[in-house]
């Protein structure tokens, strides 16, 4: 008897438009195929306290998406990216070859390039 796999949680930050406009963007390829069921969304923004047992502030958040896979485990960057990717149909394959070892760290490194820069476009926006 195989149990059904466990919803993934996604931690993500709506007050960053580039953020907020990916989450949704992955969020409707999943309900578009069906898979709506398989994550919760939850707004760090709107929620703040959401990880604090873990000590992962809204802050924390704003710099990196969190995504806890279905066996429990939190994933931080570019590997809740990967996360999120395969639990999406029609978008595993990117998931697979962005977690693939030799695509992995390039991925990472470009994630946390890119998110260095979008934290501070946002708080020069004066989004935080």
């Amino acid at each position: 008897m195989t149990s059904k796999p466990q919803p993934i949680e996604v931690y993500y930050n709506a007050v960053c438009p580039v953020c907020d406009a990916g989450v949704n963007e992955n969020r409707r390829a999943m309900e578009k195929r069906g898979a709506g069921k398989s994550a919760r969304w939850i707004d760090m923004s709107a929620s703040p306290d959401a990880l604090a047992q873990e000590g992962i502030s809204l802050d924390d958040v704003r710099r990196h998406i969190r995504v806890r896979d279905g066996s429990g485990r939190l994933h931080r960057g570019a590997d809740a990216c990967i996360v999120m990717w395969l639990a999406t149909p029609g978008r595993r394959w990117l998931g697979h070859v962005a977690g693939s070892p030799l695509v992995r760290p390039l991925a990472r490194f470009v994630y946390y390039r890119f998110a260095d820069l979008l934290y501070w476009w946002n708080k020069r926006k004066g989004r935080w």
